[in-house]
């Protein structure tokens, strides 16, 4: 069974910064996509970054120039380095492990930025 467990949520102001960590664990293929996720209240769950393997990544148009996706393959971690955090960034932010053909969600970490 695969776990994936987040950390590093919390407070802080417009324009901080926050750093997340998700450790995978269990049976995991070598081949896998990591990404981060977040839900807003009232909101629809959207994509904030993906790593693969390989270390390509893709962000999404609102947090291009601010976060920064990053993995250590070996240890299936991932982190997600977020900077000059805006109140609009406020979410539960999750982490999700693609290796075909199943995926898995991580429980969650809130992420407040204050205005």
């Amino acid at each position: 069974q695969v776990q994936l467990v987040e950390s590093g949520g919390g407070l802080v102001q417009a324009g901080g910064s926050l750093r997340l960590s998700c450790a995978a664990s269990g049976t995991i293929s070598s081949i896998n996509t990591m990404s981060w996720y977040r839900q807003a209240p009232g909101k629809q769950r959207e994509l904030v970054a993906t790593i693969t393997t390989g270390g390509s990544t893709n962000y999404a148009d609102s947090v291009k120039g601010r976060f920064t996706i990053s993995r250590d393959s070996a240890k299936n971690t991932v982190w997600l380095q977020m900077n000059s955090l805006k109140p609009e960034d406020t979410a539960a932010y999750y982490c999700h492990l693609y290796t075909f053909p199943n995926f898995y969600w991580g429980q969650g970490t809130q992420v407040t930025v204050s205005s």
